[in-house]
């Protein structure tokens, strides 16, 4: 008999090639067949004298499911399957699912698996020896019993892994959902959020920490904080939250060298306070660069001109309407010079310095600003705008003197 049974998975199923219980030898077969009820009856009471999470009575779904699976191995061992029973796999299967349900580990499963070969094998072998049946085929005869074990054992095993599977989705579809509740508009009833985190397995935080990122980060974002961290992203964002973060600014320090994220306001609220926390974060993430982790609330000038974007652009094309004509080259010089010359207050050393430009050339430039602009540079009002203008997110970069934050 061929001591090996290949295994594959087809459609996330386990399939064994060929049948471990063919070539018995038939005086074997024929010696088991009236052992089989006794058999089922000794199998269930071991099980029960010998595993502990199975010693009270087996009732229920799970008691039918033992019960029946003795019966149905053994029946199948023999070839002896009734026809209705189309997919008898299905029963190890709802075993494993079950074992996950209940809250246990497979190690009672499988030491019941253990128990029902050892007692098989125990009477068929009297069977067996009583029958005459030669040695060689008794050996044959224990070999099929354990692989047959084996198989049914990992038949389960699938079905306890697939159980998990869908647990962790439910779990983490519950946690995505939870998260998207805390940044609601309008915010969510504390009982509704309560009632949510309890179905996600979600301690309620006094003080949470908003962080967006870019959609593809923010798992891997998540992972690298401590805490029992929630996190989602749609299209255009990543979210996430770290409830009680103690040590959130040395974990973003760290993580800021492979990722653009910014935190929220606080960086920790209360958790009423999550929305208005996270639309900061959403608005500086905007000003973020790739391996940039910013604070909200360190730049919170660039978060009011983050925050009305279509006005920004109206201001930009009026502000700077002078320069409309010149090639994009030109524009780029002129306006990186005049942003440095507004930073500094027209101190040309230190305009010629940030542009690493003579400064001759920074008094060419402003001669010719001078023409384009006129009087609006020394009106404090319009200067006001043109340097909101020039410090404008999203506005093209033209090269040098580009405003960072």
């Amino acid at each position: 008999m061929d001591d090996s049974w290949p295994v594959s998975v087809i459609d996330g199923r386990i399939s064994y090639a060929g049948d471990i219980r063919q070539g018995l030898h038939p005086a074997a077969a024929a010696a088991i067949k009236p052992e089989l009820q006794r058999l089922a009856q000794e199998i269930v009471a071991a099980i029960q004298r010998e595993v502990p999470e199975y010693a009270g009575p087996l009732r229920g779904e799970f008691g039918h499911g033992i019960r029946t699976g003795v019966e149905q191995a053994l029946r199948r061992f023999l070839n002896e399957g009734t026809p209705g029973e189309t997919d008898a796999g299905r029963i190890y299967h709802a075993l494993g699912r079950g074992e996950h349900r209940a809250g246990r580990s497979l190690d009672a499963l499988q030491a019941a698996y253990r128990v029902g070969a050892r007692v098989a094998w125990r009477r068929v072998s009297r069977a067996a020896a009583a029958a005459s049946v030669p040695v060689e085929a008794q050996h044959e005869l224990a070999e099929a019993i354990f692989a047959y074990i084996d198989q049914l054992a990992a038949e389960s095993v699938e079905g306890y892994a697939d159980a998990q599977a869908v647990e962790a989705g439910t779990l983490a579809r519950r946690r995505e959902e939870l998260l998207m509740l805390m940044l609601a508009h309008p915010p969510a009833s504390p009982g509704t959020l309560d009632e949510a985190a309890v179905s996600a397995g979600w301690r309620v935080p006094r003080r949470v920490a908003l962080i967006a990122s870019a959609p593809e980060a923010a798992a891997r974002l998540a992972r690298r904080l401590s805490g029992d961290v929630l996190y989602a992203s749609d299209a255009n964002h990543g979210y996430v939250a770290v409830p009680e973060p103690a040590q959130l600014a040395a974990e973003l320090a760290a993580a800021a060298r492979r990722y653009r994220a910014a935190v929220g306001l606080g960086p920790t609220v209360p958790l009423a306070a999550a929305v208005r926390s996270w639309e900061w974060a959403a608005l500086a993430m905007r000003a973020a660069e790739t391996g940039q982790m910013i604070e909200a609330e360190a730049h919170l000038a660039q978060l009011v001109l983050e925050a009305s974007p279509d006005t920004l652009a109206a201001l930009r094309e009026q502000a700077l309407a002078p320069l409309s004509e010149e090639t994009t080259a030109s524009r780029a010089r002129f306006e990186a010079t005049l942003l440095a010359w507004l930073r500094h207050r027209g101190a040309q050393a230190a305009v010629a310095a940030e542009l690493a430009v003579h400064p001759q050339t920074v008094r060419y430039r402003m001669g010719r600003l001078r023409e384009l602009f006129g009087s609006d540079l020394e009106d404090p009002d319009k200067r006001f705008g043109l340097e909101l203008a020039l410090r404008a997110p999203g506005r093209p970069s033209h090269g040098a003197g580009q405003p960072q934050l």
